[in-house]
């Protein structure tokens, strides 16, 4: 078992990371409880793998709990869906003394999250996360919303959770699509903080694709302890924080662009490769830096270029409309080497456009 603190004050909150834990929620919140009774926000396809096993932890500890489910997938993370689930928390009788349990990845971390801030002007609410992706790094830092036809999570609140619990086992029941959208997430944390981590990635590399439990809890542990470290230095991404979108800029683009229907830990990790090309191109990083970031990417079962049948001017239109611009301007984090990073909108359009 592993256990860390987000530090933000009244807001500070446990992350709690250990094998077999979605049995033993129910034990955990009669111990420490944040609410009188429980939503469990799960989507379609995760409350058959886990809902009924979450439901019955907290029922056999006297806990009154409701699941609410909405439809899988990216293109329910929008309005239509916080609206639906906000009237059925309404028709149950939620009120404010009543919370929330994000079961699942991380559109349904995100759409708790944002219901959780809004709904009768805010309740409590804790993660649950269910993917690697999630685990690693959405579950952590309380950034929640959703998407509107003009780009991804333009709508929404920095909310953080009561709680964020974690159990690794989950990840054995889950299809290898998942863990890989999630390792991209992994692999930006060595790059944009700690070359030690980046190391013990490239040492570890088969254990984690075999999923070996121990392993992963170590990599959850160390990604939830960086994203712990920037969070608390920036909650609301006013500078440093931002450090955590490498790759997020391009591949946000590349994933708008796709419809929505490319898997966003894939679309980082081609963003991740054409944002490093493009320090290369700045003179920023050693091209033997940017091989070695690409290899790792490769050799994880990334994706490491973006595929030609994606519209270039439409993901350029995507870019142009990034929720992190500021001043029209875009703001680009740049691998100076393995563990370090900067952040500049010194950009020329044009290597821009190469690069895609």
């Amino acid at each position: 078992m592993k256990e860390l603190t987000v530090g933000l004050a009244e807001r500070s909150y446990p992350i709690i990371i250990r094998q077999g834990l979605l049995d033993e929620i129910g034990n955990e919140l009669h111990r420490n409880p944040f609410a009188k009774r429980y939503g469990i926000i799960a989507d379609d396809q995760v409350v058959a793998l886990f809902g009924e096993r979450l439901l019955a932890s907290l029922k056999n500890n006297g806990i009154e709990a409701e699941i609410i489910t909405f439809a899988h997938g990216e293109e329910s993370k929008n309005l239509a869906t916080v609206a639906e689930l906000s009237s059925k928390l309404a028709r149950l009788g939620f009120d404010r003394k009543d919370g929330l349990l994000a079961l699942g990845g991380g559109v349904t971390g995100d759409i708790t999250g944002f219901v959780a801030a809004c709904y009768m002007r805010s309740i409590p609410f804790a993660q649950i996360p269910t993917t690697m992706l999630a685990q690693v790094d959405s579950s952590v830092g309380g950034k929640t919303g959703v998407d509107i036809p003009e780009g991804k999570n333009m709508v929404g609140a920095f909310y953080q959770p009561k709680a964020v619990y974690i159990d690794s086992k989950v990840l054995q029941q889950l299809p290898e699509s998942e863990l890989l959208s999630g390792l991209a997430e992994v692999i930006k944390y060595g790059v944009i903080y700690d070359r030690d981590f980046f190391q013990f990635l490239e040492r570890n590399l088969k254990n984690i694709l075999a999923l070996d439990l121990q392993v992963l809890e170590d990599v959850i542990a160390w990604c939830c302890k960086i994203k712990t470290a920037i969070v608390e230095a920036d909650e609301k991404e006013s500078d440093f924080r931002r450090i955590l979108n490498y790759g997020h800029t391009i591949g946000h683009a590349v994933e708008a662009a796709s419809g929505y229907k490319l898997a966003h830990g894939l679309a980082v990790a081609m963003g991740m490769v054409a944002v490093s090309e493009l320090a290369v191109l700045k003179g920023i990083l050693d091209s033997r830096e940017k091989e070695r970031i690409e290899r790792l990417i490769h050799d994880f079962g990334l994706p490491v270029s973006i595929p030609p049948e994606y519209d270039r001017a439409r993901i350029q239109e995507y870019l142009l409309a990034d929720k992190k611009a500021i001043g029209g301007k875009l703001f680009f984090v740049f691998p100076t080497k393995i563990g370090k990073v900067m952040i500049t909108d010194d950009v020329e359009a044009e290597l821009i456009l190469k690069v895609l």
